[in-house]
């Protein structure tokens, strides 16, 4: 097998983070990964436009991830963007600036605004590689501006949709104060509660033997959870917490300030404003799946980027 050099990025409402990898016989081996908070849907879900100095922050962070992906050797690149892009009115504008960048590695190369499904199945692949884990299991990645859940077993999708609901949407559309009052908690929750019905109408809880989330807000929990002094992501992926434990922490987050929250050991700076959103979302979903017998939440630090590095790396691509 010949040795390649790949570089998945992937660019959400709230962050964009690189995975550099190479490929051998055992698999995908890693060089980098990293994460930087860019806030591409910042005031999207108001004015329908990328603010011109969220595109700034993008192409600044896309810039050090092409030099970086580029000097570690990588030959191929794709970089997913999900859901701030799908709707936009500037689309164009960002797919030029990725387009500038990525070229540099590939040429002709930009972004691809996936669609959820894609994006459902891409996290269920990178979440479940390697992760010992009792099937059929539910995939949820909880994104900033959308939430994807994904139910399959050996590796197969059964069923997936992609929500409206994530930490940053919620928060805008919702949850205003530092801390939120009772009226906007529960008017966030009327609109998770609704996205969470047309999700749960297509990916049946029932049966599920293993919750896995993904993605910063699950990340965040755990770390929180587990009484982490400092985030360890070693110690985060394949950890596990009991949604009772879960249930209470996201109720205390919710109630929290952001600098409250920021104070917190493992809290991302960039994060602190959004995670109540987030953990509303975390907390909603936890009491669904508790009533249908499932009693802890399995976290994974391997998500949508292992899934586009590993379609990377196969013959043909």
């Amino acid at each position: 097998m010949t040795s390649l050099v790949v570089a998945a990025i992937d660019c959400g409402t709230n962050s964009i983070r690189l995975y550099v990898a190479r490929s051998s016989e055992a698999g995908l081996v890693e060089l980098h990964r990293e994460m930087r908070i860019v806030r591409l849907g910042q005031g999207v879900d108001a004015t329908g436009e990328f603010a011109a100095e969220a595109l700034e922050r993008v192409r600044a962070a896309l810039d050090d991830y092409v030099a970086t992906a580029l000097e570690l050797g990588a030959t191929r690149v794709r970089m997913v963007a999900t859901s701030a892009a799908r709707d936009v009115a500037n689309r164009e504008a960002f797919l030029d600036l990725t387009a500038a960048a990525l070229g540099r590695i590939t040429p002709g190369a930009r972004a691809e605004v996936i669609a959820g499904t894609e994006e459902a199945e891409l996290s269920y692949r990178g979440a479940t590689a390697g992760l010992d884990a009792a099937d059929p299991a539910l995939v949820v990645d909880l994104g900033g501006g959308s939430t994807e859940l994904v139910v399959g077993s050996a590796g197969t999708v059964a069923h997936a949709h992609s929500a409206d609901i994530g930490c940053v949407r919620i928060t805008e559309r919702a949850l205003p104060t530092d801390p939120p009052t009772e009226a906007e908690v529960a008017d966030a929750i009327s609109h998770i509660d609704a996205a969470l019905d047309g999700a749960t109408a297509v990916v049946p809880l029932d049966g599920v033997c293993t919750w896995i989330g993904v993605a910063g807000t699950f990340t965040t929990l755990a770390a929180l959870a587990h009484g982490l002094a400092e985030y360890d992501p070693a110690l985060i992926h394949g950890s596990r917490v009991p949604l009772d434990d879960l249930i209470a922490l996201c109720r205390r987050l919710v109630g929290m300030t952001s600098a409250e929250r920021l104070a917190l050991g493992p809290m991302h700076p960039g994060r602190a404003d959004v995670i109540g959103g987030g953990a509303l979302v975390a907390m909603r979903l936890a009491e669904r799946l508790g009533a249908v017998g499932v009693t802890e939440l399995t976290v994974s630090e391997h998500d949508i980027l292992d899934g586009v590095a590993m379609g990377l790396a196969e013959p043909g691509n």
